[in-house]
């Protein structure tokens, strides 16, 4: 039996060259950077070239770099440092289709007296620029609008978004924990103003995350109580996760030009292999304007959970949502969002590649899958 791991977009794995840059850090460059002797000296140096890294993959300044633990950490101090900086009266507006970790964000702003507005997205997956620019007329706001779904892979007009934003004089976030390292992305050249990324999507480690801050950026810092990071989250650096997500940005910034184009030319090939084969199939979300790895597919009149249960019976991974919700028997928010029929939203599936999948993997899939979709279509009482 093969394996098969097409859930890239929960996580990737650690590239082997990350892995190698990390070991010294475990076992002989241990000092915590902040110490003033040598053993802390050298240490510190490695973190700034690190964040070199990071920033050269985005065109940011490095000193706009704030390393965190995670994604979800950085969507937290972005949102929530922008909304106590900028006042009261200060609405959040985001989308229905966020990761749960700014919508988390928006019902905790909610929840103690704040105003949340959440725009809404097409049957494709898109939002409609032209009601961010109806909201942002209303007053001060913080928008938080993410550059790629994690579900169906539907990228948005940032560049058009941010500068609406920036046209209302008003602060823009994106969490773009799914785009980068699979888009090209020049911060320098967008007006966003601060920007979340998570290591565990570009093949570093899980446990590290970035913040861009653009400078001139007025956010509260979330952690308190130490001066790492420029003071803007406290805390003693995660040094060998630091060190091994600049070496996984190095990676991304080598293979982008080339690894988009391949890791598309697979997903196009499962699409059509699975389309082709089973009957009431279809993909959900904007089929031109998405990232090149992700496929996100309804199986009509069958389970999402009962597909995911057999592919990886057969040794294939993928996901039925966002890794976050995956334990729901509901369909992700971002399907119900998009209006996909009741008979589609619970059949679908999301597959995620990466740079080192193949084709034979893929064709494996198309192999394996649609014997277990008849079999299960058999079993439906919706058929």
């Amino acid at each position: 039996m093969k394996n098969v791991y097409l859930d890239n977009n929960a996580t990737t794995g650690v590239a082997p060259e990350v892995v190698e840059v990390m070991q010294p850090f475990f076992t002989e460059l241990w000092g915590n950077p902040s110490s003033m002797h040598y053993f802390g000296g050298q240490v510190a140096r490695h973190i700034e070239a690190a964040r070199e890294q990071v920033a050269a993959l985005i065109g940011a300044d490095p000193s706009e770099i704030v390393f965190t633990s995670c994604g979800t950490e950085s969507d937290n101090t972005a949102i929530r440092g922008a909304l106590e900086a900028a006042g009261p009266h200060t609405r959040l507006i985001t989308t229905r289709v966020e990761h749960a970790a700014v919508l988390g964000s928006a019902r905790h702003f909610k929840e103690h007296g704040g105003d949340v507005v959440e725009l809404g997205v097409d049957a494709s997956g898109q939002l409609d620029p032209a009601e961010l620019h109806r909201e942002l007329a209303h007053g001060p706001a913080v928008v938080s609008i993410m550059w790629a779904n994690n579900e169906t892979g539907v990228i948005f007009p940032i560049q058009e978004l941010a500068e609406i934003t920036r046209q209302a004089g008003c602060v823009f976030h994106t969490d773009a924990v799914q785009a980068v390292g699979k888009l090209p992305i020049d911060v320098s050249n967008t007006p966003i103003d601060m920007l979340s990324l998570s290591g565990h999507k570009l093949h570093a480690p899980k446990g590290i995350g970035v913040l861009y801050v653009r400078k001139g950026t007025k956010l509260n810092p979330f952690l308190l109580g130490g001066h790492q990071e420029s003071g803007r989250r406290g805390g003693t650096e995660n040094v060998p996760y630091i060190v091994g997500l600049g070496k996984a940005c190095e990676l991304a910034a080598a293979h982008l030009e080339d690894e988009g184009p391949r890791v598309a030319a697979l997903r196009d090939r499962l699409e059509e292999g699975l389309l082709t084969i089973c009957p009431d199939t279809s993909i959900n979300g904007d089929r031109v304007n998405r990232l090149p790895n992700t496929s996100n597919i309804s199986f009509q009149f069958i389970e999402g959970e009962g597909i995911l249960y057999h592919m990886s019976d057969a040794g294939i991974a993928a996901s039925s949502g966002s890794a976050c919700t995956s334990g729901s028997l509901e369909p992700s928010h971002v399907i119900r969002a998009m209006g996909v029929p009741f008979t589609a939203a619970h059949g679908s599936i999301r597959f995620s590649l990466s740079r080192y999948n193949t084709e034979e993997e893929i064709d494996y899939v198309i192999e394996t899958l649609p014997p277990i979709v008849t079999r299960l279509r058999e079993l439906s009482p919706f058929v």
